[in-house]
């Protein structure tokens, strides 16, 4: 079943730290999103395999968009 993980603020996606195939653990930062000049990771609630990305850096989200699908 898969997993969609999703922006917990509305920002710019700075930095995609995950790709396609890899393994993540609860709690790895799989996003690093960029609001009012500040970093906010945004990590994996679950473990999974990451099976598809969402968003390209430098784009804009908001809260509660999806960034990365886990398989």
């Amino acid at each position: 079943m898969a997993k969609v993980i999703s922006a917990h603020i509305t920002g710019t996606v700075w930095k995609i730290e995950v790709k396609v195939g890899d393994q993540v653990d609860e709690g790895t930062v799989v996003v690093i999103l960029e609001s009012m000049k500040m970093e906010m990771p945004v990590e994996a609630e679950q473990d999974g395999v990451v099976e598809e990305i969402l968003v390209t850096e430098g784009s804009s989200v908001k809260e509660g968009d999806p960034l990365v699908r886990l398989a």
